[in-house]
């Protein structure tokens, strides 16, 4: 049987801390993937894309979760950052697969993130399911591309697209702060729908997916629909700050970058958590006003 053992890349990231405090809490033991010199026993140094890692690093563990990537949260996406958005993504995905791959049918559960900005930017009127088709936007073929890498790993894969987080660290970082200055308002026409969860059923999520064994693509965003404009006056509400400053798509676009506003921003995606539905998962935030209010 395997010990209750789980391995995580990605760690120190906004998830991995978290899935951390939830599994140690729990009484797993973690080990985690550093890139540096290890500073307890729980931490092996890798160096994926210039050096492979041992499988028995990840031999007997109860499913290895890889969270890596760099923050899509910095702008402007020059061509330069968009390489370091893929490097970051692919090459410890590859390295993970390639290991998990060489213990064939003693490999654990390879638990792979992705995104929902898998799927079209601009699906207005259209709801999308792990069925859903992939977008021809750079960070829907990034996506792609990931999910591609996570699948050699074998059968025993589950692709995490993820939702942009509510929380303080997570897309209210910056809109917190514009709000706070007062200067929140619809961004475009704020009837843009934005998939979300929160950073809490993001973590029982990710621990759903390990418990029940899930495989394939699973959706893990909110279950209720939420535009920008739900979002930013939930937000606004909290803070007991206006919310009235439109801002044109296009001025953003300007100071931010096509690709990033129209992947992040102006992107109208109304996905669903079908395959967690379906597999018995009950959210604690319903909805993004739930969500916000957990977060502020």
């Amino acid at each position: 049987m395997p010990d209750r053992r789980v391995v995580i890349s990605g760690a120190s990231g906004l998830i991995g801390r978290a899935l951390i405090d939830s599994f140690t809490a729990d009484g797993y033991a973690v080990t985690r993937l550093v890139r540096h010199a290890p500073q307890s026993p729980h931490e092996v140094e890798w160096h994926p894309g210039a050096a492979p890692l041992e499988p028995h690093v990840l031999a007997g563990a109860v499913a290895v979760v890889g969270l890596n990537g760099a923050t899509i949260g910095r702008f402007p996406w020059t061509s330069s950052y968009k390489q370091t958005l893929v490097r970051s993504r692919l090459q410890p995905t590859h390295t993970l697969a390639r290991a998990l791959r060489e213990l064939g049918d003693d490999a654990p559960l390879f638990v792979s993130s992705s995104a929902t900005g898998y799927y079209p930017t601009d699906g207005r009127d259209r709801i999308f399911d792990e069925a859903g088709p992939r977008g021809d936007a750079f960070l829907s073929e990034l996506c792609g591309e990931w999910e591609d890498a996570a699948a050699a790993a074998g059968p025993r894969v589950a692709r995490i697209r993820t939702a942009p987080v509510v929380h303080r660290a997570g897309v209210l970082k910056p809109l917190m702060l514009l709000t706070r200055l007062g200067l929140s308002g619809p961004l475009g026409r704020g009837t843009q729908v934005w998939p979300w969860i929160s950073l809490e059923d993001e973590v029982r999520a990710i621990r759903h997916i390990i418990d029940r064994g899930l495989t394939g693509p699973v959706n893990l965003t909110g279950p209720e629909r939420a535009t920008a404009n739900d979002l930013g006056f939930a937000l606004a509400q909290r803070l007991h700050r206006p919310y009235v400053l439109r801002a044109p798509l296009w001025a953003i676009r300007l100071v931010l970058g096509r690709d990033a506003v129209d992947a992040l921003l102006a992107t109208d995606t109304h996905v669903v958590p079908k395959a967690l539905l379906d597999s018995g998962f009950e959210f604690r935030h319903r909805s993004v006003e739930d969500a916000v209010a957990a977060a502020v």
